[in-house]
């Protein structure tokens, strides 16, 4: 709860910045709260209450249904064109948000320029390009394999090799919390997402192929926050969701809906 607290003021205070040098840029942060019992709920309707209800708005699940859910409720309720998800406890950077736009629009431009190749006069909207840009921490493994233990460089490794396994190959970084989508990506993934706990991040992956979503990896910065890693023990429950989602969607039992 104090990581988020001091995380949504930087957030906050760097949107509003962006809004004040720029008149076309808008935003809205939603919160959600997963069923927290530490005090996460008062601190988001403080930050309602200082910067009113147009920009920041809070979703409460009542019980705890886990990240992929709370992620899955938060993105069906937003309004924007680009949606970013990201984790309260500040692993990530805000600033780092302007890497992934870029991204996307880089994606936008490149597909206006085929438009325009195929003689079709007709202007994009970016809400409109199927595109997801995942941050990474990618860039980090090398330092990361240096300093951890040998058997969590192990179980790790592991987990790469399944990921590829289930959702195939293409993004490195799976599990970075910090992905920004365009509106028109995000309905139709976010629409079928099943998974509700860790690895809803691998099935977004999946989805994204089903649906031909441009993805791309973006490095971020990333500092370590002391009690945000997965717990190791948490990663039989991880394999086994990923074994669930495999067997859901190669089998037809898991239909998807665009």
């Amino acid at each position: 709860m104090i990581f988020f607290k001091k995380f949504g003021f930087e957030i906050c205070s760097y949107l509003q910045r962006r809004a004040a040098n720029d008149s076309t840029f808008t935003y809205e942060v939603i919160i959600v709260d997963d069923g927290s019992a530490d005090g996460t709920k008062r601190v988001a309707f403080e930050f309602v209450k200082r910067h009113s209800v147009d920009n920041v708005r809070v979703i409460l699940l009542g019980k705890n249904h886990g990240k992929g859910e709370a992620i899955r409720k938060g993105m069906l309720h937003s309004r924007g064109e680009l949606l970013l998800m990201l984790d309260a406890d500040g692993a990530t950077r805000i600033d780092d948000m302007e890497k992934l736009e870029n991204q996307i629009h880089a994606v936008a431009k490149k597909g206006q320029q085929s438009e325009d190749s195929a003689g079709r006069d007709s202007t994009i909207r970016i809400s409109d390009v199927p595109a997801a840009v995942f941050g990474s921490r990618a860039h980090l493994e090398e330092k990361a394999l240096a300093t951890r233990k040998w058997y969590r460089n192990f179980l790790m490794k592991g987990f790469h090799i399944v990921v590829l396994l289930a959702a195939g190959s293409g993004i490195r970084d799976t599990q970075c919390g910090f992905k920004m989508f365009t509106r028109s990506a995000a309905r139709k993934l976010f629409l079928n997402i099943r998974l509700k706990r860790w690895c809803f991040d691998v099935e977004l992956v999946y989805l994204c192929k089903w649906f031909r979503v441009s993805m791309n990896e973006i490095s971020v910065n990333w500092t370590e926050i002391p009690g945000s890693k997965v717990n190791l023990l948490s990663i039989p429950n991880m394999l086994w969701e990923m074994a669930i989602m495999s067997l859901g969607y190669r089998t037809g039992i898991w239909k998807i809906y665009s």
